[in-house]
């Protein structure tokens, strides 16, 4: 499809250009490929030969993630400092920061298309969520069948929200809720939507306190309006009391699976939600990508956000949370297709004090064929603006040719920590076959250590005898100032590696001025010597504190003769 069939507009002042060439899943999608199509020559034709060959270490890579999860507490109810954070830790010496490179797991794609006749036989897009609820993992994705190519049908019908679960989080299965009709059958995995609207992106949130047992499940949900001779894309809050059975949140009756104006919660503009959904500071937050006038000129897709007290009524004003650098360059009208972009918005890990963030990064191109996407890293602690811990790292480069995920990924939001391990759950999407659009998709899971995204090491680049160095160096932070909860007893834990009886972490609490507490500084530091993903610190042999102030910082200081070796990811307050 050519940039000039979706045509573009002028936004952002009088200078930003932004077309309004959307993605297969965005509102050019008018038009749906025939079966006689003929793909490019890189697109996988055949579900078997998506299928990677499981190694034999796949045994020894799943005994990492073992380790029973009750040995462990929940990071999430914690208040979580990363090395990675320069907002929680503002102020170092002597230590540089390192990011880790997940490994993918061996098993992947944990969830697959379906076969001729399922729902999701033409595309599993995980544009979704993972949450794991009790001892099981629950997913919500898009699923796509052999309707997708029937012109008979409405063009946004196809689109819908199918449902998966596993014990392990790696081996799924789809069962059968026997609660929609798909193919003359009601023998499928498909959640009931009332209203039925496409759906072509989802985010779930879990609110097990809501006051109204009916919105325990909250989903946001990509859906599609009619527009002159195109559709665009909105957004539509569904809301449920088990996850299966959903209930639309306003008024309305699609035409088509498509969402009328007249009952749209956001401005009738084309916005591409729901990149990530997230609760933060008593408002809940979508993000997306979009063409909607920006205030400050910037090129083409980039991560845009409304608020909302109620799920329901959202602000009309917006934020844009996060641009590339490369964007602040305009391309001018006709080229939204190229350059440096962002893709889709930002998934979010919700840690209760700072939002984990997986980005898409649109490597752009004037054709389709050498258009392509990663996963990058953001962070924030605002809930509005994210940033980079890394400028223009990748945390995930897009698969090798032929690979079940080459060309394209996908961010969607699941993430859980399991025994030893972090999971990180991505989808597939090759735009290079656009065009041809031949069935696609798939769920992969990307690992990392417990919790370990980044680490901060000993940097002694400052050591010596040179006119800018100094003969002796001091390694250490101070964290910013962390607010406590009441008289209660507090427990600290750190999240490191490479410690030894030669490589420790002294560990001194200040107040929030940065006057060390006597009871807990200088000879009474606590000193960590041992390894682990929730090591306790101890002050005296007490690991439960009291009577602190209301306001806290935490100095850590990397000492020994092998200091070089620690490797330090995170502090935990309890």
């Amino acid at each position: 499809m050519s940039e000039l069939s979706c045509g573009s507009i002028m936004s952002g002042g009088r200078f930003l250009y932004v077309s309004l060439m959307f993605s297969l899943i965005t509102a050019c999608d008018n038009t749906r490929p025939t079966q006689t199509e003929t793909p490019q020559k890189k697109s996988l034709q055949t579900e078997n030969r998506t299928q990677e060959i499981v190694p034999e270490s796949f045994t020894s890579f799943s005994e990492k993630s073992k380790v029973s999860d009750s040995k462990y507490f929940d990071e999430t109810k914690a208040i979580t400092l990363f090395a990675f954070d320069d907002v929680s830790i503002p102020f170092m010496q002597n230590l540089k920061l390192e990011m880790r490179s997940p490994q993918r797991h061996p098993a992947n794609p944990v969830l697959r298309r379906g076969p001729p006749g399922t729902p999701d036989s033409w595309a599993v897009q995980f544009y979704g969520s993972v949450i794991r609820e009790n001892d099981k993992f629950r997913m919500w994705y898009v699923a796509a069948g052999d309707d997708r190519l029937d012109r008979s049908v409405p063009r946004s019908s196809p689109w819908r929200v199918a449902y998966a679960e596993s014990i392990d989080g790696v081996h799924w299965t789809k069962p059968n809720l026997g609660l929609v009709e798909y193919n003359g059958n009601r023998n499928n995995n498909l959640v009931l939507m009332e209203p039925r609207l496409g759906t072509v992106n989802l985010k779930v949130l879990f609110e097990p306190d809501d006051s109204d047992p009916t919105q325990r499940y909250k989903m946001g949900t990509h859906v599609w309006f009619p527009k002159n001779d195109v559709r665009l894309g909105t957004f539509a809050p569904y809301a449920s009391a088990d996850g299966l059975r959903w209930k639309l949140l306003i008024d309305t009756k699609p035409v088509g699976a498509e969402l009328p104006q007249k009952d749209m919660v956001l401005p009738a503009l084309h916005f591409e939600p729901v990149g990530g959904l997230y609760k933060w500071d008593g408002l809940y937050y979508l993000n997306g990508q979009n063409a909607i006038v920006a205030s400050r000129p910037y090129h083409g897709r980039l991560v845009r956000q409304f608020i909302s007290p109620d799920f329901v009524n959202w602000s009309h004003a917006s934020t844009v949370g996060f641009v590339r650098d490369a964007q602040h360059k305009l391309l001018g009208p006709g080229k939204s297709r190229e350059g440096e972009q962002n893709h889709e918005g930002v998934s979010v890990w919700n840690r209760g004090n700072v939002l984990v963030g997986i980005s898409g990064i649109w490597h752009g191109a004037k054709e389709w064929e050498n258009v392509t996407v990663d996963l990058g890293f953001v962070v924030s602690n605002d809930g509005v603006q994210f940033r980079e811990p890394a400028h223009e790292w990748v945390f995930l480069k897009r698969g090798k040719e032929w690979a079940w995920d080459q060309g394209g990924l996908l961010q969607g939001q699941g993430f859980e920590n399991v025994g030893n391990q972090t999971y990180i759950y991505y989808g597939a999407w090759d735009p290079r076959n656009w065009q041809g659009s031949p069935p696609r998709g798939g769920v992969g899971i990307t690992t990392l250590p417990r919790d370990r995204f980044a680490d901060l090491k000993v940097d002694e680049t400052t050591k010596g005898n040179g006119n800018y160095q100094l003969p002796k160096i001091k390694s250490e932070f101070i964290t910013a100032a962390v607010n406590l909860k009441g008289e209660v007893a507090h427990r600290f834990y750190v999240n490191a590696d490479g410690l030894s009886e030669a490589a420790q972490l002294k560990i001194e609490l200040l107040n929030d001025n940065t006057i060390p507490l006597a009871e807990f500084s200088g000879e009474n530091a606590a000193t960590v010597n041992k390894s682990g993903f929730q090591t306790p610190i101890t002050w005296n042999g007490k690991h439960e504190i009291n009577n602190l102030p209301d306001r806290i910082r935490m100095k850590v200081i990397f000492e020994g003769n092998e200091k070089t070796d620690i490797r330090f990811s995170a502090l935990y307050l309890q």
